[in-house]
């Protein structure tokens, strides 16, 4: 865990030399309505968005009408302990139990989703897991080719077939050989299309169908792969796929590389679904479970 910890807390410091030093000059002075315009457009650059920032800043005034004297420390530490219970609320949805425990990973392309669901079968093979991947993004070119190097790689197997095929035949297949096989674990990529919402939807409702007649309940989980450094477009996209498809978590990928990493807190706020896992690097070790005291520490901390 203290590993993960540190994973994390490097992970923000693009957002927290942003943030920290910034918030701790401006709580140095008295906080007049020109200083609350600025610490709300501080809170937008780290993409904190327009709902969580409104009740930062509420918090805020109302803890400095009790305590006027409070230092820029302790309006910082106020501010993470508003941040705390947001992400303390209980999630909307949950991941159910099943063997083989499948899980449908979605997201645009370009996200990060094939990269992570490689990270994801070698955190699960690190376990002790028999790991099988379902190459069913079938449309993007290069998207199977590129699966089947990472499943090499990581070292678990994959079902896949021709670029152009039903993706729902390949989780067919996919979860028939995962149960013939005694697998613990399946992946499943899916096509990262939005720009037609009707066939991702219809797309996406068939796979689940077809899960769910091979291994019953399933899928347990439904997982988008989220590019950190999109900001408040992976608010959007989270609003889009969970209401096509309900999720059950998110992977939150490329969090080193931004400077946005308060989008965490809208997303939660917004649709009360968990991160559990963050991308922290390029590794296959470098995705590390989403914990949510490093990532406050991380985000509030004043010093980079």
């Amino acid at each position: 865990m203290f590993n993960f910890f540190k994973k994390i807390k490097s992970a923000l410091s693009k957002t927290r030399s942003f943030l920290g030093s910034k918030l701790k000059a401006l709580f140095g002075s008295p906080l007049t309505e020109e200083a609350y315009e600025k610490l709300e457009q501080l809170l937008y650059e780290a993409d904190i968005g327009s709902s969580v920032t409104e009740s930062l800043i509420a918090d805020v005034k109302k803890f400095l009408k009790r305590y006027p004297q409070a230092t820029p420390d302790e309006i910082i530490a106020q501010m993470e302990k508003h941040a705390d219970e947001i992400l303390s609320t209980p999630p909307h949805t949950s991941p159910k139990q099943g063997r083989p425990q499948v899980v449908l990973i979605v997201g645009i392309n370009g996200s990060g989703k094939t990269t992570s669901i490689a990270k994801l079968a070698s955190h699960y093979k690190a376990e002790g897991k028999k790991v099988l991947v379902a190459a069913a993004d079938t449309f993007r070119a290069g998207a199977i080719d590129q699966l089947t190097l990472w499943a090499d790689e990581v070292g678990v197997q994959i079902v896949k077939a021709q670029p152009g095929s039903d993706p729902s035949s390949v989780a067919f297949d996919a979860l028939t050989a995962a149960v013939k096989r005694e697998a613990d674990v399946v992946l499943i990529d899916t096509a990262g299309r939005l720009h037609n919402k009707t066939d991702l939807m219809q797309e996406l409702e068939k796979i689940q169908r077809v899960c769910s007649k091979v291994v019953p309940t399933s899928p347990h989980e439904v997982l988008l792969v989220l590019d950190a450094t999109t900001g408040q477009n992976a608010v959007e996209q989270a609003k889009v796929f969970h209401q096509f498809t309900p999720l059950t978590g998110i992977i939150l990928a490329k969090l080193d590389g931004s400077a946005k990493g308060g989008v965490v807190l809208p997303i939660y706020k917004e649709l009360g679904v968990p991160i559990q896992w963050v991308g922290v690097g390029e590794k296959a070790e470098d995705l590390v479970p989403f914990d949510k005291k490093s990532y406050l520490s991380g985000l509030f901390e004043n010093n980079s």
